[in-house]
């Protein structure tokens, strides 16, 4: 369902004026430069390991429940086993990343987007 209403404004002053959309050459200029390669990195440097680690977890999860059933089946307590002991730390390690990431990104990611937009917008 498409509107004709005009976005909302972003500097709060109820007006409905957007800011300048940048070029294209701007957008590439941007990409290019230093500062918005630091964004990558930081990125990157957050995301690939954790990837790699929860991945790496789940695969361990998934072999040990095909390969080691006799380990996976030890009762932890009462009728609790390995096996769900570790499928829950699954599902909490999923959590883990989410909060983690979510505080990453509020104070390392956002703080260098928002200043490249708002110098992408400044320059417009």
């Amino acid at each position: 369902m498409a509107t004709e209403a005009p976005p909302p404004p972003r500097d709060g002053t109820g007006s409905a004026t957007a800011p300048a959309s940048p070029t294209t050459e701007q957008f590439v200029e941007v990409q290019e430069g230093e500062e918005f390669g630091e964004l990558r990195r930081t990125y990157r440097s957050f995301a690939f390991p954790l990837t790699l680690a929860f991945i790496a977890w789940y695969l361990l999860y998934v072999l040990l429940s095909n390969y080691a059933g006799g380990f996976m089946g030890t009762k932890v307590f009462g009728n609790i086993n390995v096996a769900l002991v570790l499928g829950l730390g699954q599902f909490a390690t999923t959590f883990l990343i989410a909060w983690l990431y979510s505080r990453h990104a509020a104070n390392r990611l956002d703080p260098k987007a928002e200043a490249i937009r708002e110098r992408m917008e400044a320059d417009a």
